[in-house]
C-alpha cells in the first residue's frame, strides 16, 4: 500500500513538474504575463496560434481615433484569429492618469472590446519587457503613439508600423491577412 502511494505521489509530482502544452509550445517572445487595466492577468501564450496586433496608444493624442480602425479590425477578424491588444502609455505624456481611466476611456468612446493593459512604458529602459522584445526583434522602438507591431502565429516572425500607419492600411492588411484562418 506505502509503495502504491509512493508511485501515487511520485506520478503526480511528475504532472506537476512538467510544462503544460501551451508552456512548451509557447514562443519566447510571448512567454510573459500581463496584466489588463482592470487587474485581471492576460498571459499571451493563450493566443500564440493567432496573429497578435500590438498596439501602445493614448487617450489625448491626435492619432487617438484609430482606436476606431482598431476595434473595427478586432471585430472583423477576431473570429479569423487576430488579436489586438492595446498598451496604454505615457511616454509621449498623452495617457490619462491611470490604468482605469485609460481602459475605461477606450469603452466608452470607442467601444473597445480588445484586452487594454495597465499603462507602461512602451521605450527606452524602463519598456516592458514586451516592447522590449519588440524593439529587439524589429530593431524600431516607438516613436509616437500607435506604433504598431504584428506578431505573426507562433512568434514566427514580427512586423513594425509607425504611427501613421492605419490599422486597416494596405500594409498592415497585406501582412496580417495571409496570417488568419
Amino acid at each position: 500500500m506505502i509503495r502504491v502511494l509512493g508511485v501515487f505521489l511520485f506520478g503526480l509530482i511528475s504532472l506537476a513538474a512538467a510544462p503544460s502544452a501551451s508552456a512548451a509550445s509557447c514562443p519566447a517572445l510571448l512567454d510573459q504575463k500581463l496584466r489588463t487595466f482592470d487587474g485581471r492577468e492576460l498571459n499571451p501564450c493563450d493566443y500564440a496560434d493567432r496573429a497578435l496586433l500590438v498596439v501602445n496608444t493614448a487617450s489625448r493624442c491626435g492619432f487617438t481615433p484609430q482606436f476606431g480602425k482598431l476595434q473595427s479590425l478586432y471585430t472583423r477578424y477576431k473570429d479569423k484569429g487576430l488579436m489586438v491588444i492595446g498598451f496604454p502609455s505615457n511616454d509621449f505624456r498623452q495617457e490619462l492618469a491611470t490604468s482605469k481611466e485609460a481602459g475605461e476611456f477606450c469603452l466608452a468612446n470607442y467601444g473597445v472590446t480588445f484586452p487594454m493593459m495597465e499603462l507602461s512604458s512602451v521605450k527606452g529602459a524602463a519598456a516592458h519587457p514586451l516592447f522590449r522584445q519588440l524593439a529587439k526583434a524589429t530593431g524600431e522602438e516607438p516613436g509616437w503613439n500607435f506604433h504598431k507591431y504584428l506578431i505573426a502565429p507562433g512568434g514566427k516572425s514580427v512586423y513594425s508600423f509607425s504611427t501613421r500607419t492605419e490599422p486597416d492600411s494596405a500594409a498592415i492588411l497585406g501582412k496580417l491577412e495571409p496570417m488568419l484562418k
